[in-house]
């Protein structure tokens, strides 16, 4: 296929989404405070008890092992999503940039897609996390945050440094993509033009409960699919805005303002209500940032 007329560029979640577990709860409950506790400190960020931070630091600081002594536990219970490696081929191949956007440590995600897809190809993959000061002797795991926020990782704002950073490059907005499984992931999911969420998880059931535009996925097969069509779509050059099924309300808006052919002003734009929403959420209650779910990390 050959590109689209406007860059493109995916961030994906990690856990849950690229892999089917969540890698920090495979190190916690085998090697670490014991999946009880894990439980316990989970209910604590559901009942907004202790932030995600404090006690994702606590669950971290349970690790007492080396950090590649960790991977043989992960190996044995880790499944990566089926279509995955196709997918990141896909993009590849067709110039998409694809990026990892975690709650957890970079470290370790750079480790798990190096063991599951090869050095080289892993090394292709951004990795936009927290980091991790680990000890050789495994005596002390302790996270070092990417911001200074009681999440740890503001998911959001790294979605809209991504954006500008490929706008200045490429010289207009680019269409981003995000797939993700939790609600934890909403705050940067609000900041795409096109959502992905795995098929009866917590994601997409938010998305439903409040009339979120999304497609729902099994593998990324069923996202490489969808990706394909909107490719098809955006070389027919019909002025930049997608079909209202396949792209959220924020997203036309953005399409509208980015198109070559359009004029850069917001004044030039008469925005709905729907589009404000996204543009403005801390204006709407309707889409003010959900409770941090337990999922650790995210």
């Amino acid at each position: 296929m050959s590109p689209t007329t406007r860059k493109i560029v995916c961030f994906s979640d990690f856990d849950g989404t690229i892999f089917m577990q969540d890698t920090g709860h495979v190190l916690f409950d085998n090697l670490g405070c014991g999946e009880e506790r894990r439980r316990i400190l989970d209910e604590q960020i559901k009942s907004g008890e202790r932030s995600f931070r404090e006690v994702s630091e606590e669950m971290w600081g349970s690790l007492r092992v080396p950090f590649e002594d960790g991977f043989q536990i992960m190996q044995k219970e880790l499944e990566i999503d089926p279509g995955f490696r196709d997918f990141h081929q896909f993009c590849i191949a067709n110039d998409i940039d694809f990026n990892v956007i975690s709650a957890g440590l970079k470290p370790i995600l750079r480790k798990v897609l190096s063991i599951y897809l090869g050095d080289a190809e892993a090394a292709s993959i951004d990795i936009v996390a927290n980091d991790a000061q680990i000890k050789d002797d495994g005596s002390e795991w302790k996270p070092i945050w990417r911001h200074d926020t009681p999440l740890g990782h503001d998911k959001e704002l790294s979605v809209k440094e991504g954006r500008a950073l490929v706008a200045e490059e490429e010289g207009e907005i680019p269409l981003i993509i995000f797939i993700g499984d939790g609600v934890s992931d909403l705050p940067a999911a609000r900041e795409a033009d096109v959502l992905f969420a795995r098929r009866g998880l917590r994601l997409e059931e938010y998305c439903i409960e409040n009339n979120i535009p999304y497609h729902a996925f099994d593998s990324f097969t069923d996202i490489r699919r969808e990706v394909e069509a909107i490719m098809q779509e955006d070389q027919q050059k019909t002025g930049g805005v997608g079909k209202p099924a396949r792209f959220n309300p924020r997203a036309n808006m953005w399409r509208r303002v980015s198109s070559k052919k359009a004029v850069p002003q917001f004044v030039a734009a008469t925005p709905s209500r729907e589009d404000k929403m996204f543009l403005w959420p801390e204006n709407f209650s309707e889409y003010a940032p959900p409770a941090q779910t337990g999922n650790v990390p995210a």
